[in-house]
């Protein structure tokens, strides 16, 4: 893994030696000093999206350039890995080096930048001193409109129950998981990179197995969990990695749409192309995404597309719960309000929903019920009137178990 941080720093020569001790050494000089725990022995494939996104940033900090461009770096980490991210981005600026950092983020361009230049559709909207200007005026300048409320009101659940874990185990990944979600509701999952939320998403769907505990979906234990008979049994996953997990960039948004739901469109043996047009079609104009034809690739629709069309072939399966594993991830705030919307519409039509989310402000915005992950275990339940960003981070990160074990414990004399 170390040496993908330094690919392409210089070209390559047929008689020049690679000095691997000096090559470890600097690789993880740089992964310490982003406070990122991995193992530079590791091949990149096998990490996680936030690991993985890690690296990429240490190869950019590895070139020592003057210029240094940051596309969406804090798509997928959070925490104390972010709070680095920003020490660090802070000492290149005042080394002399410029830093353009792109991100949907709009807390964290306050946070870090002394002017902000906004797009729209690929035309320049503005450019004003960060200073100058609040959230609202940049939400307006993003999206063309104000945005009065980002999450849309709550609703009712109907308090049936969907799914239920009953001590699932997992290898050292989950640890005496237990939770239910009902119907109506969206359940926000919190925890820092590495916690098990994900894990615990993938044990639901059969993407990984179960060493010990129990699944029930609607009453009934789900004995062999497979992704196959997942999809049968009414359980939609979309993934944390779009690109990786979510679609098949090479295959075009029509394809792409119905592959979950080939059973309902084929004929006889075989797919029938004008059923899978006209679901397609009809799919583009329901949740509003934005492409040339059914028939362009979907590797060239914008984030915030791609990410409809996953939701669109997952919601088309009718799913009795939908677990959405970071669904806004790198997206813009005009395309995050439909999503919000198009998941409390799900929810006041008696859809369960597991949200997986680092971004706070949407788990406590979003969820009518709050758990917290650390270490593979659920740490804490709160409901989204007593939940604050400082509250999850204390839960996230033990702090809060640590103060109860200080507390109870007996004074000395």
């Amino acid at each position: 893994m170390a040496e993908n941080i330094f690919l392409g720093r210089e070209p390559s020569k047929r008689w020049r030696l690679i000095d691997t001790a000096r090559l470890n050494q600097r690789a993880t000089e740089l992964l310490a000093d982003l406070e990122a725990d991995i193992d530079i022995q590791s091949k990149v494939k096998d990490l996680g999206v936030a690991h993985q996104q890690m690296v990429e940033i240490a190869k950019a900090l590895s070139l020592n350039a003057d210029v240094i461009v940051m596309d969406e770096p804090s798509a997928v980490v959070s925490g104390r890995e972010l709070d680095s991210l920003f020490r660090i981005i802070r000492a290149l600026k005042k080394s002399g080096k410029t830093i353009i950092y792109i991100s949907h983020r709009i807390d964290e361009i306050f946070e870090i930048s002394d002017r902000t230049t906004v797009l729209k559709d690929g035309k320049l909207v503005g450019q004003v001193k960060t200073k100058d200007v609040d959230k609202p005026k940049i939400v307006n300048m993003m999206v063309g409109r104000s945005l009065t409320e980002t999450f849309p009101v709550r609703g009712q659940g109907e308090k049936k129950e969907v799914l239920a874990l009953e001590n699932v185990c997992s290898g050292n990944s989950l640890k005496q998981i237990s939770f239910k979600v009902y119907s109506g509701e969206i359940m926000g999952l919190a925890g820092l990179v590495g916690s098990g939320r994900s894990e615990v998403a993938r044990a639901i769907f059969g993407a990984d197995s179960i060493d010990s505990g129990t699944v029930l979906l609607n009453g009934r234990p789900i004995k062999k969990a497979a992704p196959k008979s997942s999809i049968a049994g009414g359980i939609g996953f979309v993934t944390e990695n779009r690109g990786k997990d979510g679609l098949v960039y090479s295959l075009p948004v029509r394809k792409n749409l119905t592959l979950p739901i080939l059973g309902r469109i084929k004929r006889w043996c075989f797919v029938s192309e004008a059923k899978e047009k006209d679901f397609s079609t009809d799919c583009v104009k329901e949740y509003g995404i934005v492409t040339t034809g059914i028939e362009q690739e979907i590797q060239y629709l914008s984030g915030g597309n791609q990410q409809k069309v996953i939701l669109a072939k997952w919601i088309n399966i009718n799913p009795s719960i939908l677990i959405l594993d970071e669904p806004t991830r790198g997206i813009d705030v005009g395309a995050k309000t439909e999503i919000y919307q198009l998941m409390r519409l799900l929810a006041r039509q008696g859809a369960a929903i597991l949200m997986i989310s680092s971004e706070l402000p949407e788990i406590i915005g979003m969820s009518d019920r709050i758990l917290v992950m650390h270490d593979g275990r659920i740490v804490g339940e709160l409901p989204p009137s007593e939940a604050t960003e400082e509250r999850i981070l204390m839960m996230a990160t033990a702090q809060h178990m640590d103060q109860t074990h200080r507390q109870e414990k007996p004074l000395a004399g």
